[in-house]
């Protein structure tokens, strides 16, 4: 069945970096696009970005344009998300997510919080 294991999520301060990945299984990796949201608690999920099969087309919510850069690792079935220049912000619980034949799939998500 599909499974996507996000990591990598902490507690960093204002203008720090972290790194998320997410580990995906139970389907052809390289056959979907990737996505990552993130959700505040008692806010709806907001889309951060999206990486297309091969990687070459992304996209990012205004809010992390020039901060956040997404990528995939085929061959590893992992989709990344670095985030540099953190702000208070993007405090949040991020998740990644495919849709595979018109159903969503998610992970269980990791928190990130960073402190001002």
């Amino acid at each position: 069945q599909v499974q996507l294991v996000e990591s990598g999520g902490g507690l960093v301060q204002a203008g720090g970096s972290l790194r998320l990945s997410c580990a995906a299984s139970g389907f052809t990796f390289s056959s979907y696009a990737m996505s990552w949201y993130r959700q505040v608690s008692g806010e709806e999920r907001e889309l951060v970005a999206t990486i297309s099969i091969a990687g070459g087309s992304t996209n990012y919510a205004d809010s992390v344009k020039g901060r956040f850069t997404i990528s995939r690792d085929n061959a590893k079935n992992t989709v990344y998300l670095q985030m540099n220049s953190l702000k208070p912000e993007d405090t949040a619980v991020y998740y990644c997510k495919i849709r595979r034949n018109s159903i969503d799939y998610w992970g269980q998500g990791t928190q990130v919080t960073v402190s001002s």
